[in-house]
């Protein structure tokens, strides 16, 4: 009888972020405002990097790929969001479910990495500065890149495939804007107690993997630096660190809430809410929070512009 039951719940219903009628169109252009300018910032950086022969080293190329990745997290997310603001029907297939899951997982995680990768390069760059160039090779760099996208693909394989195990036959409203994997186990059929127990273990070795290396990194950076006592290597350290830090701390602030943690009996606007923070507006404020505090990117975009006007 499940299974006759499966077999009808082909399809889900996203109920969206916006409950109120009167908040559509400001929540629309808010939001459309914001994927235009995740998306021209992002890929702008990334064409800013790519045309700069001196901006072709490891630090630069891990920023051009964390903005990739950013503009595929948002990409993943925000058009959907959007289209079902308006939509009199906000149904996804089951196979549209489980590939937005999919590219969400894989993108978010591969930016886990790819934080830790750029926590190493700053603390190579700083603490080994004459062996930086030895360490951190582009060979290393394009490594840890690669490395980055294979582990978001496997752990985002590992949940999605824990998808396929799940039975829905009472409700199929997803109570959320996208298919993320919490929503969908609160209103599975059968025990989802093994995909919580993946979550914790696997999202949560990667998060703590990630956090150690960055925090052990920038510990050892600020301990490098105050052995110098010097006022302008302090000053360059939290320059060139402290942008990084804060994105850290945007970034794994509502994912250690959201997947580290016991499961709520319900999923709430809380969750909605650090959904929104993680998936639209970090992906906006990474060429903000980097690029306007380069001295080389303000440089490199200085000299584009010249020669473009």
């Amino acid at each position: 009888i499940g299974m006759e039951k499966t077999t009808l719940l082909i399809q889900f219903v996203l109920t969206g972020l916006v409950h109120l009628p009167q908040w559509k169109i400001p929540l629309f252009l808010l939001f459309l405002v914001i994927y235009l300018i995740t998306v021209v910032g992002n890929l702008g950086l990334i064409t800013l990097i790519w045309n700069d022969p001196h901006l072709h080293i490891p630090m630069y190329l891990f920023l051009a790929s964390l903005a990739f990745v950013d503009t595929w997290l948002s990409s993943t997310v925000t058009p959907k969001m959007l289209q079902d603001i308006f939509a009199k029907s906000k149904l996804i297939s089951f196979s549209e479910c489980v590939t937005q899951f999919f590219s969400f997982v894989m993108s978010a995680t591969t930016e886990c990495f790819l934080l830790a990768a750029m926590a190493y390069d700053r603390y190579v760059a700083i603490c080994k500065p004459l062996l930086y160039p030895v360490i951190m090779t582009n060979r290393l760099c394009v490594r840890l890149l690669t490395l980055s996208l294979v582990g978001g693909f496997i752990h985002a394989l590992i949940h999605g495939g824990f998808l396929f195990r799940l039975i829905f036959c009472n409700s199929n409203i997803i109570y959320h804007f996208y298919c993320d994997v919490m929503p969908l186990l609160k209103i599975s059929c059968n025990d989802p107690s093994l995909n919580y127990l993946m979550i914790f273990i696997f999202s949560g070795s990667i998060q703590v993997f990630t956090i150690t290396t960055i925090l052990v990194s920038y510990t050892l950076v600020l301990f490098s630096v105050l052995k110098q006592k010097s006022i302008k290597s302090i000053k360059k350290a939290v320059s060139t660190c402290g942008a990084h830090l804060l994105f850290v701390s945007l970034y794994y602030g509502p994912l250690l809430f959201m997947y580290v943690r016991p499961a709520p009996p319900q999923v709430g606007d809380q969750d909605m809410m650090d959904s929104v923070f993680y998936t639209i507006i970090i992906p906006v404020l990474n060429p903000i929070i980097y690029s306007l505090r380069n001295k080389q990117v303000k440089k490199s975009l200085a000299k584009f512009l010249k020669r473009h006007t």
